[in-house]
């Protein structure tokens, strides 16, 4: 991997074109889902927050739903996720998806068989719909080795300030290694279509996948520099006599913290 120095320029060059694509999915009404499957620890979220690090929730939102409900469990599946498609002028990032059901509730055993072979035989479907009206979808797969994500997953252990990112599920997947690989092959042969196909991220150096994913997202869209409005900032005009309450009236003040704070 690039020396950090030649890292920090790419990212920002990147997340600077992203930008553009922000302010193009807005002028021309676009629709963009951005799709983030793999491993556990595989790097997904640290992607994802890099890509939105300087977006607007209100253009760009993340879509990372919880285990369903009762009550979803009686939907069709994919009904669920249709609540959370882009509207116009709207790019959605799926921290994982749809795909759940070909990954961990087919390895787990929170669905059916028969269930698991709907959902092959529905996706591709529900993914060209979703095409043909003019949805920009995207598809990355990350690819982590065995070893790198014993070692991150080792890591979050020791570290109190990411231990939340680990949870029973987490670690039952270091025991079924083979069968998530089955799972992610099967799932590839069904829903690799030229309509909607994956594109494999090798992320054993976080770093150097997040640029490279970032790179061929932007490579995929046909996004233009949208020219803005030129601002100009206006001049204060002059008091009129306002005065500021004193700050004993004027409401409940933060502490002053930092004042506790060593100063060298």
């Amino acid at each position: 991997m690039a020396k950090a120095d030649v890292y920090d320029a790419e990212l920002y060059r990147l997340q600077a074109e992203l930008v553009k694509v922000q302010e193009w999915v807005k002028a021309e009404q676009q629709r963009v889902i951005v799709v983030f499957e793999g491993r556990d620890a595989a790097g997904k979220g640290g992607t994802i927050k890099r890509i939105t690090q300087y977006l607007s929730p209100r253009v760009a939102r993340i879509a990372a739903l919880p285990a369903p409900t009762e009550r979803e469990k009686g939907q069709w599946y994919f009904q669920r996720y249709i609540e959370h498609l882009p509207s116009a002028g709207e790019i959605v990032l799926f921290d994982r998806s749809w795909y759940n059901r070909a990954g961990v509730e087919k390895v787990m055993g929170f669905c059916t068989p028969a269930e698991h072979r709907r959902f092959l035989h529905q996706c591709p479907i529900f993914e060209r719909l979703l095409v043909e009206d003019g949805i920009l979808l995207r598809k990355y797969w990350f690819s982590v080795s065995d070893q790198e994500q014993q070692r991150r997953f080792r890591s979050r252990l020791e570290d109190p300030m990411r231990h939340w990112k680990l949870s029973p599920m987490d670690l039952e997947s270091i025991t079924r290694w083979e069968a998530y690989s089955r799972a992610k092959d099967e799932m590839m042969v069904h829903t690799d279509v030229p309509e909607a196909p994956w594109y494999v991220v090798e992320s054993d150096v976080k770093k150097q996948a997040r640029l490279n994913m970032m790179a061929h997202l932007l490579s995929t869209l046909p996004y233009v520099d949208v020219q803005r409005a030129v601002l100009e900032l206006p001049e204060r005009p002059r008091s009129t006599g306002y005065e500021r309450p004193p700050r004993e009236v004027a409401g409940t003040y933060v502490p002053d913290h930092c004042a506790s704070l060593p100063t060298s």
